[in-house]
């Protein structure tokens, strides 16, 4: 009999496969994680600032995550809408999330004291060395899966099941992501480390 950890992972599992197919399913899914966390962080925050917290928070996950399902909220819409590809939608994402965080880093920094998740963003963004070893990872990372997620919705379009690209830089994605996790938790630790103010010599 499975336990309820098995459980769990194999609906994980299925999700994850699923999504991974239909890139609508995908959308979906992360559209509604964003509008969910929309309406908490407004109900705590109020709505202008749930807005910004909600818009920093989704920056978050496009710079320091190496895969593209925050992007995705805008490259699946745009690709849809207009069949440019997803790599060309990726960059314009960046941008966005580059100029709300300029604007907001400028004129409204207590923003970023209102969540963990921020507090932590914010202490990445103002120390380049090391941190942003995570964005640079985050960035190879992101546009490589967006590749990925250009290739699936091009195979769905001409009916062909072959996903060259895909077979061809696999291994590069799983070594960019081994080495972001690698570089997270030690960025991650250094940051407690700093929280509690602990120094040691070696950092």
């Amino acid at each position: 009999m499975l336990n309820i950890f098995q459980i769990v992972r194999n609906f994980l599992r299925q999700i994850r496969k699923c999504s991974h197919d239909h890139p609508l399913i995908r959308f979906l899914i992360v559209f509604s994680l964003f509008i969910t966390y929309l309406c908490i962080t407004s109900l705590s925050h109020g709505f202008g600032n749930g807005i910004l917290i909600s818009l920093l928070t989704w920056s978050f996950f496009v710079f320091c995550t190496p895969i593209a399902d925050a992007g995705f909220l805008v490259d699946f819409p745009v690709r849809t809408l207009t069949r440019i590809k997803m790599i060309y939608s990726e960059m314009m994402v960046w941008f966005i999330a580059m100029s709300i965080n300029l604007f907001v880093y400028i004129s409204n920094p207590a923003i970023y004291e209102k969540t963990i998740i921020l507090n932590l963003f914010k202490h990445i963004l103002s120390h380049p060395y090391p941190y942003w070893i995570i964005i640079l990872l985050s960035a190879a990372g992101t546009f490589l899966s967006v590749y990925f997620g250009d290739e699936i919705l091009d195979t769905i379009a001409s009916g062909n099941k072959e996903r060259k690209y895909h077979k061809k830089h696999i291994k590069k994605y799983k070594l960019i992501l081994f080495l972001f996790i690698i570089v997270l938790v030690i960025c991650i630790y250094y940051y407690l480390l700093n929280q509690l103010h602990i120094k040691i010599p070696l950092l």
